[in-house]
């Protein structure tokens, strides 16, 4: 058994790394454990709402994140046959956030700049290929068991941060309870290289269908010019071979977009989406942050927002208590403060927004429609949904419960 006094944080993804960042800056020693050989490039989140820039900010990174990605003010609602119903300008809020839009960047381009800051930083350590198994609370420490190079270690540590990602042996190994669903259907999602805004897309649209609904993302990318996601149900008793056939893509992206073409396909994959929340975010020595503490679907971008949120929120009050300023109600403070938000602000929303955009009853879908289209043209209701959408509302909300 090795004594470690600094913190542990488990998964090196952005928001392990960011909690690591937070910590340093605060001057809190902590090691990271990584089971994965490197930074991950699977398509995951790729859009900043302003609340999540700002973070940014405070933690110096700012200036060199923003010489990546793509600023994106204004998104669309589109119906599949009919076009576009609503449109929304974030630039709305510009006498109130530094960052009236969206900021497109892949995540891993995030995790690649937090790793070139604390690579030299001596208030951390970065331990690739380390997967953590389980951890196991004690008294006044917690307990982690590590395969590494060399065979399994067991290493005790004051506090452990589980960002983990949504399969995490922290919560998993530590009894939290991981309450919740999971969608009756699969994501098809695909990278194309074409430029959609030439059909009238704006870099965000969220477009309504019962069958066929998509999210349709323009993607910052340093090596192509117009790339973008498009996101799609597919059908579960559908086996992936066949919904990822060439052809089979082309006839979903054809009819998704509504122009019969052949798509300059960059990459397709499908994946399960669930919506769940952890009993807890705080138990014992061990907390929980991102996708290990609250997982939701991809519509809205309050995933990876959240968990940048969760990891700044937690590592300021786990400093506060290294430094003894505050005591260990602060943590429970962060678990009642991010899991209210993950439960009403993201849970919600993203539930909201699937819902409404795969509307069946066409009455329903009607009074949707021209209830958003109304919306969009009555500016004191557009600045509060900029709000609520933008999660600006969501970290108000968290600051408000003590």
């Amino acid at each position: 058994m090795y004594d470690d006094k600094r913190i542990a944080i488990v998964g090196g993804g952005p928001v392990g790394l960011t909690t690591a960042l937070t910590l340093s800056r605060r001057g809190v020693p902590c090691i990271v454990y990584e089971a994965a050989e490197e930074i991950a490039k699977e398509q995951r989140g790729a859009a900043f709402h302003p609340p999540t820039l700002e973070i940014f900010r405070q933690l110096g990174i700012e200036s060199s994140l923003m010489k990546m990605g793509l600023r994106v003010p204004v998104w669309q609602m589109r119906d599949r046959t009919d076009g576009v119903y609503a449109e929304f300008d974030l630039g709305t809020l510009a006498e109130i956030t530094d960052f009236p839009f969206r900021y497109h960047l892949p995540q891993h381009y995030l995790s690649s700049l937090l790793l070139d800051t604390l690579k030299d930083d001596p208030n951390v350590e970065l331990c690739f290929s380390s997967n953590v198994s389980s951890v196991n609370n004690e008294d006044t420490s917690a307990v982690l068991t590590i395969a590494m190079d060399g065979g399994e270690r067991f290493v005790r540590s004051p506090w452990v941060v589980g960002s983990d990602g949504a399969h995490s042996n922290v919560r998993k190994s530590a009894g939290f309870d991981f309450e919740g669903f999971t969608w009756r259907e699969k994501f098809l999602v695909t990278n194309i290289e074409y430029p959609l805004q030439e059909l009238g897309y704006t870099g965000t649209a969220y477009v309504s269908d019962p069958e066929d609904w998509a999210a349709v993302l323009k993607l910052y990318d340093d090596t192509r010019e117009h790339l973008w996601r498009i996101a799609m149900p597919a059908k579960l008793d559908v086996s992936d071979d066949s919904l990822l056939e060439a052809e089979s893509v082309q006839a979903r992206l054809r009819k998704t977009l509504g122009v019969d073409m052949e798509y300059p396909v960059a990459y397709s994959g499908t994946y399960r989406v669930h919506q769940r929340v952890a009993d807890t975010f705080f138990k014992g020595r061990i907390m929980l942050a991102g996708d290990a503490a609250h997982i939701n679907n991809p519509i809205g971008g309050f995933g990876l927002n959240g968990g940048i949120h969760d990891a700044f929120n937690l590592a300021n009050k786990l400093a506060d208590v290294w430094l003894g300023i505050s005591g260990e109600e602060a943590l429970e403070l962060y678990s009642r403060q991010r899991r209210t938000v993950a439960v009403e602000v993201v849970q919600k929303n993203s539930i909201r927004n699937k819902q409404a955009m795969e509307e069946r009853d066409p009455d329903v879908r009607r009074r949707n429609k021209d209830a958003m289209r109304a919306l969009s043209r009555d500016p004191v209701k557009v600045r509060e949904f900029l709000l609520d959408s933008s999660m600006i509302s969501s970290v108000r909300r968290a600051a408000e419960i003590s």
